[in-house]
């Protein structure tokens, strides 16, 4: 089962991978609400990420529980129900904070995953 989570892992880097390239010329939380197009396009990301969330496994999230894979998944919902609610600074500090550990943990744990079903 959790090789079949290969793919919804691999969507998760790129949506990182997308943010951090979207955000990579931003120095501040005021610049980045400042950039609309950039804050949509982040935001879009969050929401693809937390529905990659919602399709792994099982299994996958209680093997690797070290993951707030919940926490993931409220914060896209937040996204998707209160856009005009979202706080720039909160999404910014998890940009910055939060998103290079997201990353690092799915890494490892593409890796540790067989390479064949």
């Amino acid at each position: 089962m959790l090789n079949r989570d290969r793919p919804n892992l691999l969507a998760i880097l790129e949506a990182v991978e997308r943010i951090q390239e979207y955000t990579r010329d931003i120095a501040t939380a005021g610049q980045y609400y400042d950039t609309p197009v950039v804050l949509d396009a982040t935001l879009m990301n969050f929401v693809v990420i937390g529905e990659m969330v919602d399709r792994l496994s099982t299994e996958l999230k209680t093997q690797y529980s070290e993951v707030d894979w919940q926490k993931i998944k409220d914060f896209r919902n937040l996204v998707a129900h209160d856009y005009l609610g979202i706080d720039a600074e909160e999404v910014w500090q998890i940009i910055k904070d939060h998103l290079p550990k997201l990353q690092s943990d799915v890494d490892r744990i593409v890796a540790s995953l067989p390479e064949n079903p």
